[in-house]
């Protein structure tokens, strides 16, 4: 999409966005924050385009979070905080995605960059990496870490986002965060893509209500986003799809998704 933000699309349907800022250890400026909004877009609006992978070149860091150079121009010459004129500082159009995104994080992540990681619905670590939440450190806030509440126990969290310390993804790891731990970054994008082709081998609605419910039910509570879940797959049962998929089980062959 630009020069900071690379964009490619696989003949079975998987679309592989790469921040492209190894100088400045793939931090986000307002440029590359707008790039990966097109991307997300373009990924949403295509019926090709089954599954996500967000990953960036390669320089010992996945994305150390904001540009802070940026914003320390933006604050002398124009006298506001970045955030008022940053696109999505809340990344809104990544939170709302109902396409499943894999972060290849194939570098150590922090503030903004974990940002990214915690929006995206899978994730890979890289062996020997560190994430943290850093924002103390730098004056700045993290209210965008609370959901971290569902994927980290509370004291983890609140270590965290308190010190502003990074902690080995092994660690991290441990406690559910990643879904795997690979020992280089080409192991890391390779097993991406393995999940991703584990993705599109499924029906396309049955996989769009799957996230669906599950963050419905983060939303809700477990009562009403039971009923909102129930809601979701109503077109997956009522769809042609499913039909095709017990019809293929019993004659011993791959189902042909359409996907309606």
């Amino acid at each position: 999409m630009t020069e900071s933000v690379l964009f490619d699309v696989s003949e079975d349907g998987i679309a592989t966005v790469t921040i492209n800022r190894p100088a400045a250890k793939n931090a986000l400026d307002m440029a590359t924050a707008s790039g990966l909004i097109d991307c997300w877009n373009e990924i949403e609006g295509s019926e090709a385009i089954r599954v996500a992978i967000l990953t960036s070149a390669d320089c010992g860091v996945f994305c150390a979070g904001m540009d802070l150079k940026e914003a320390a121009r933006v604050k002398a010459e124009q006298g506001i905080d970045i955030l008022q004129i940053f696109p999505e500082p809340q990344n809104d159009t990544l939170r709302a995605m109902k396409k499943p995104v894999i972060a290849a994080m194939t570098g150590s992540l922090m503030a903004g960059g974990m940002m990214l990681s915690l929006n995206c619905d899978l994730r890979i670590g890289l062996a020997g990496s560190k994430a943290g939440i850093t924002e103390v450190k730098v004056g700045r806030g993290s209210p965008w870490a609370a959901p971290a509440l569902y994927m980290l126990p509370q004291p983890i969290l609140m270590e965290i986002v308190l010190t502003g310390e990074l902690m080995p993804i092994e660690k991290l790891h441990h406690y559910g965060f990643t879904n795997y731990v690979e020992e280089t970054p080409d192991a890391v994008r390779t097993r991406a893509h393995q999940l991703a082709s584990s993705i599109i081998a499924g029906a396309p609605l049955s996989v769009k209500a799957a996230k669906g419910s599950v963050h419905a039910t983060m939303n809700l509570g477990r009562a009403e986003g039971l009923k909102a879940a129930w809601e979701l797959h109503k077109e997956v049962y009522a769809s042609e799809d499913a039909v095709e998929g017990p019809k293929a089980f019993s004659e011993k062959r791959k189902p042909e998704w359409k996907g309606r």
